[in-house]
């Protein structure tokens, strides 16, 4: 379980492919303090950890995770990072599992004072679990969406700000348009759709 409040940026160091990819990612942490099987959020995907050395950790992904979200898995990549929430740990996001429900696409940048208001397309499949001042996770950063527009094929495009710290300690300041992204919906949503599925089977 995470919060979407980033902790440090990451910076894949290599990708080795073993069937699954095994990938090397420096960080800040002290991985003294992190154990194997840790999970950490990589850019919102929950990951665990299967190798560590001082200054860097490594996870296995699977080629069904790589098949579900950006592509983000090259050396050289920047990748938010999230340990998991202890009990007591402060909710300063909002609830987070590190499952990525699919991806959308950079529409535009635009400044807004100071910050940024940055527009997302996503498909028909997630339209429906997004809504106006809910919460959202893009790139394990957890965000409140601003608006959202439902477009005639059922797909959707919304916007956030990013404020400028927002953008200092995560890899979304620096996102481009035409750049996709890792989303994962409010875990509220997808309850409330499964309740709505099976009541509309009774």
């Amino acid at each position: 379980m995470f919060t979407g409040i980033v902790t440090d940026i990451g910076t894949i160091e290599s990708v080795e492919d073993r069937g699954d990819l095994r990938v090397r990612i420096a960080t800040a942490y002290d991985t003294a303090t992190v154990d194997l099987g840790a999970s950490i959020a990589c850019s919102g995907v929950c990951l665990t950890v299967v190798d560590k050395a001082p200054g860097w950790f490594a996870v296995d992904v699977s080629h069904e995770t790589v098949s579900r979200t950006a592509d983000q898995w090259a050396q050289g990549r920047k990748l938010n990072l999230e340990r998991a929430l202890k009990v007591g740990d402060e909710l300063g996001g909002h609830i987070v599992t590190g499952h990525v429900d699919g991806t959308g696409t950079v529409l535009g940048i635009e400044p807004d004072g100071e910050s940024k208001r940055i527009a997302f397309a996503v498909p028909a499949a997630l339209a429906p679990f997004i809504a106006a001042k809910g919460s959202i996770t893009i790139d394990g950063v957890s965000l409140t969406v601003n608006e959202i527009a439902d477009q005639a094929d059922g797909a959707a495009n919304f916007t956030v700000n990013l404020i400028p710290h927002t953008q200092a300690v995560t890899t979304l300041g620096a996102l481009a348009q035409g750049q996709a992204v890792n989303l994962e919906i409010d875990v509220l949503a997808r309850y409330l759709q499964r309740m709505e599925a099976h009541r509309g089977q009774a």
